[in-house]
């Protein structure tokens, strides 16, 4: 694959499809304002890259969920105005995505300046892969850049389409970093390799459970996906979610991965889900009435003593309720095991939305090896499966 600074972008235009779809939230004027800027900042170098190479940055992204119609909440505006904060360039924001005046626009901006375009699913066709959209946003470049790993395994018409119709095309840095980071786990990690999994259900996070059984000497089991499993092995597990339709797969799961599957030994329980219910410690099997919601301390402790060991540590999912605080603990011991262990020379990754929460809230981020900026992305990529988004920048 061709990478980003293989191209000659002097004098051309560059579509870069970014992941700018940030939180937004009104100011005391009125205006919405970028409320957490992280995945803008991490597009910087790439648009930094195409500016100093006398290349034109026309930059495509979605925000929100509009369905396919035109709505101001979740207008490209305020991120534009952000982004020009941060760049110190103006950014030119355009009305619209595609059409007879964005083609002015485009026309119109010059080498080393940045052009912003609208919502980009604003555009029904976005998340259909219209062909003709696709064209439309083809048609405004010459060179085509993927920087938005959170949406590349999604095939749409500016993460998939637009790529196969413009010949020179490259990933951007960052997704450059996340494939050669994630492929690292894939292909070769050093030795021990402990896996944590966490989140509600087996049913979500099965493929990416038997693939990292292929790789891992260890997978720590957390969240309510450990009581289907604790079920499986014959526990009761009180009012606790468990999906009974995935019982046998869990019990096969167990039954093929041997002790390497590691399972909660205690649990923070309660009887209502609730920050403020009353709390209790049950050890193994949960009390009739009563719902785990977190790790126990135990199992904590023993947890961060396997992740003390490891040479390659990746975590994706929650041990518990992680937006209670009540029940975060488990959560927040994970990732200060995570960070002694990275500390200590193991090389470590962290992807999906509450592990970079626990990591970012703890002011832990920089701690880790590498925070994945895509977790439905990063766990399709580690099930062994090819993102439409990359694959087309191949082609």
């Amino acid at each position: 694959m061709t990478t980003l600074t293989d191209l000659d972008l002097q004098g051309k235009r560059v579509l870069i499809r970014v992941d700018f779809n940030v939180p937004l939230s009104t100011d005391d004027d009125g205006a919405r304002v970028v409320d957490d800027d992280t995945r803008i900042r991490a597009a910087i170098p790439t648009i930094q890259h195409v500016l100093t190479q006398g290349g034109t940055a026309i930059l495509v992204s979605h925000l929100g969920r509009p369905k396919g119609t035109v709505n101001p909440d979740f207008s490209m505006q305020p991120v534009g105005r952000h982004l020009s904060l941060l760049t110190g360039h103006p950014v030119v924001i355009a009305p619209a995505v595609v059409g007879d005046d964005v083609r002015e626009i485009v026309r119109s901006v010059g080498a080393g300046e940045i052009l912003l375009l609208e919502n980009v699913r604003f555009e029904e066709g976005e998340t259909k892969n219209d062909p003709d959209l696709a064209r439309q946003l083809a048609e405004m470049a010459d060179v085509y850049v993927n920087d938005a790993f959170g949406t590349a395994h999604r095939a749409h018409a500016s993460t998939e389409g637009a790529a196969h119709l413009i010949a020179e095309k490259a990933p951007g840095f960052l997704m450059q970093r996340e494939l050669d980071t994630l492929g690292k786990l894939i292909t070769n990690p050093d030795k021990p390799f402990v896996a944590i999994v966490g989140g509600a259900k087996v049913s979500d996070k099965i493929g990416i459970i038997s693939q990292l059984l292929t790789k891992a000497d260890h997978l720590l089991i957390g969240g309510a996906m450990a009581y289907t499993f604790l079920r499986a092995q014959g526990l009761t597990t009180g009012t606790s979610l468990v999906e009974e339709d995935r019982i046998d797969l869990a019990r096969q799961l167990l039954d093929e991965a041997g002790d390497r599957i590691h399972l909660p030994s205690d649990h923070t329980c309660a009887a209502a889900f609730a920050n403020d219910a009353p709390t209790e410690v049950a050890r193994e099997s949960i009390p009739d009435g009563q719902m785990g919601l977190d790790i126990g301390p135990e199992t904590m402790a023993a947890y961060a003593d396997v992740i003390s060991g490891a040479q390659t540590i990746v975590w994706n999912g929650p041990m518990g309720v992680f937006e209670m605080s009540n029940f975060a603990k488990g959560t927040h011991a994970i990732a200060e095991a995570v960070v002694a262990a990275t500390d200590s020379g193991a090389f470590s990754v962290v992807g999906g939305g509450d592990s970079v929460a626990a990591i970012v809230g703890a002011g832990m981020a920089d701690r880790v090896s590498h925070v994945s900026t895509g977790g439905g992305a990063m766990l399709e990529l580690l099930e062994g499966k090819e993102l439409p988004g990359v694959k087309a920048l191949g082609s």
